[in-house]
């Protein structure tokens, strides 16, 4: 049985990042890229909000029953398959999992270019998988 508080915690979490993440956004890609600290910000913003994400995820398959998920990415297939989450919706979180991996493991190697350019352009698909899952929650 899905824990309602616990979802409730966690989407309001990810509201807050999603909030700081548009606060972000508003800066010039020249402020951000000159800026190593509001990059590291706009960094670890992603990483908690992504894997606020999967957290929610996870816990929502697990309490439902559905398949077992293979990684991260393959979270957001569960949940689309089980017709809780739209499939674009689906296949844009599979490519933020995979973003949050490369924010994790691949530091050495990002291009910061890339992170601003993923600022500037996939916020709202973060907004919209909160929104999918707060109305599955509530209904």
């Amino acid at each position: 049985m899905v824990d309602l508080l616990r979802v409730q915690t966690m989407l309001h979490r990810l509201g807050l990042e999603i909030e700081a993440l548009r606060r972000l956004s508003g800066r010039s890609a020249d402020e951000l890229l000159g800026d190593e600290d509001l990059l590291a910000a706009v960094k670890y913003r992603f990483v908690v909000a992504i894997e606020v994400c999967v957290d929610l995820g996870r816990h929502i398959v697990a309490s439902e029953g559905l398949r077992a998920p293979l990684d991260y990415a393959d979270v957001f297939s569960a949940l689309a398959e089980a017709g809780l989450l739209p499939a674009a919706t689906a296949a844009t979180l599979r490519d933020t999992a995979r973003f949050r991996n490369l924010l994790v493991h691949g530091y050495a190697t990002i291009d910061d270019s890339r992170v601003v350019e993923i600022l500037k352009t996939r916020v709202d698909d973060l907004a919209g998988f909160r929104s999918a899952l707060a109305r599955a929650a509530a209904g």
